[in-house]
């Protein structure tokens, strides 16, 4: 068995660029861009960039994220007053902030107005990138789980920024857009509601989050490690199980008792990825506008750790 590559290493092969498919619904002529390679990128991934086809949604949702971000770097460029030293040194601090006082409300543009607009371009650009990943997997033929893996991340963005501040009729209750800002707003938020620590969605989503993180670890572990039976080629390794397979099914079985299938696991990390978010969104949802005192909450029911 040739012993072709290493753990930091991968072969990256050349050949003429991958277009894609070509047929009524996606055509060549509509891609942009000339594919190339880049030997940086093959480190990670597939060494080809381009074509890209964006379509009329991927165009709504970059200009309208561009129209987000040229806000909120203005917002943050004002309140340095245009230095750009300032601007280095104090960017972790600035902040974009949501209206405090006006309900539902429009606000003044320097007292909230401009965080509202920026919000409603943030929500059509990253609605309007949702559309484009479900168009583009229909056009292909390929099953919708990557845009309702996607689905998940935006619920738990709906809840922080649309749906909660909604519910408890303020604006006030979103997040800020701000890198500290946004810590503090958590820091807070957990403090004013009882400790998150006591909220039981919040603790499934931490443990599908860890979870997660574990199972593409010994995902990505067990495939690169079975790459030099082939398999990275892992739909080939689902219909016709060969030594890749065996060998990682085996060493499983051997380490803790059972192995996921070649498919199977793919179907394990799908679920907690998008149960972090979904259960995240959940606990969030019902901070405040269900549960004021999350502490007191876990006492009266049993969550609490009794200690004598």
């Amino acid at each position: 068995m040739a012993e072709y590559q290493n753990i930091f290493t991968q072969v990256q092969v050349r050949g003429e660029p991958e277009w894609g498919m070509d047929n009524e619904n996606n055509l060549i002529e509509e891609r942009a861009g000339k594919p190339g390679f880049s030997n940086l990128f093959g480190w990670f991934g597939n060494a080809q960039l381009g074509p890209v086809y964006l379509g009329p949604f991927g165009v709504v949702s970059l200009a309208t994220g561009f129209a987000w971000f040229f806000i909120v770097g203005m917002s943050y460029w004002a309140q340095v007053d245009y230095s750009p030293a300032l601007f280095m040194r104090e960017l972790f601090y600035l902040s974009l902030e949501p209206p405090v006082g006006y309900g539902l409300g429009f606000a003044p543009l320097d007292d909230g107005g401009w965080w509202l607009i920026a919000s409603f371009f943030l929500l059509v650009s990253v609605i309007s990138w949702w559309i484009r990943s479900y168009v583009l997997a229909d056009q292909l033929g390929m099953g919708k789980h990557v845009c309702y893996a996607f689905a998940s991340a935006i619920w738990l963005f709906l809840v922080l920024g649309l749906i909660r501040p909604i519910l408890m009729g303020d604006w006030g209750e979103a997040v800020p857009y701000g890198i500290f800002s946004h810590l503090d707003w958590t820091n807070l938020f957990s403090i004013t509601y009882g400790n998150l620590f006591y909220n039981p969605f919040h603790a499934l989503s931490i443990v599908f989050l860890y979870g997660s993180a574990l199972l593409f670890a010994m995902h990505g572990a067990t495939i690169l490690a079975v790459s030099r039976f082939g398999g990275d080629r892992e739909i080939e390794q689902i219909v016709d199980r060969g030594t890749a397979s065996e060998r990682a099914a085996l060493f499983w079985r051997w380490t803790m008792g059972f192995n996921a299938t070649m498919e199977g696991i793919h179907r394990w990390a799908w679920w907690f990825a998008v149960l972090t978010t979904l259960t995240g969104g959940i606990g969030i949802l019902l901070t405040g506008t269900v549960v004021d005192d999350w502490s007191a909450w876990a006492d009266a029911h049993g969550y609490l750790p009794k200690i004598y």
